[in-house]
């Protein structure tokens, strides 16, 4: 299986924080969160775009970067996936935000998926019968989060 690589934004600290309260809370709760991963790398973020080749660096710091840092308000809860679900947070992003990150996934090759739905993954492969829980774990509170930086995810460079 191909190794993907990733555009991401991250959170400012205090951002960090309140997505990490989410990820405790499922923990908490006996479910799965994003707590049980534990690569180094781990770490709350935002997934612009991943595959397998990915635009030029210069690109990226071009069309995202004069927009740091960027306001974004979490905006309620989204369920991914069949009969295990990700539980994440959707993102209302901006239209330039949104205009950038268009124009960057326009200059990749093959993407892990199609279109962007911004979002933070709180819980990854939670049973549907879990869900009421998971819900009640994290809540439904519209916060603003502030995304400072821009990483690129490179596995053939990680540790």
């Amino acid at each position: 299986m191909p190794r993907l690589h990733a555009f991401e934004l991250v959170p400012d600290e205090a951002g960090r924080a309140a997505v990490l309260r989410d990820w405790q809370a499922l923990r908490d709760a006996g479910l799965p969160s994003q707590l049980d991963h534990k690569g180094m790398t781990n770490t709350p973020h935002v997934t612009l775009l991943a595959g397998e080749r990915l635009p030029p660096d210069q690109e990226a710091v071009d069309l995202v970067g004069p927009l740091l840092p960027v306001r974004v308000r979490v905006a309620g809860v989204l369920l991914l996936g069949g009969s295990r679900v990700t539980v994440a947070r959707a993102l209302d992003v901006d239209d330039a935000l949104l205009a950038a990150v268009l124009g960057l996934r326009a200059g990749a090759g093959d993407l892990q998926h199609r279109g962007w739905l911004p979002h933070l993954t709180l819980g990854r492969r939670i049973r549907r019968a879990e869900v009421p829980a998971a819900l009640e774990a994290v809540g439904t509170a519209d916060v603003e989060l502030v995304l400072t930086a821009l990483r690129r995810w490179d596995p053939d460079e990680a540790p």
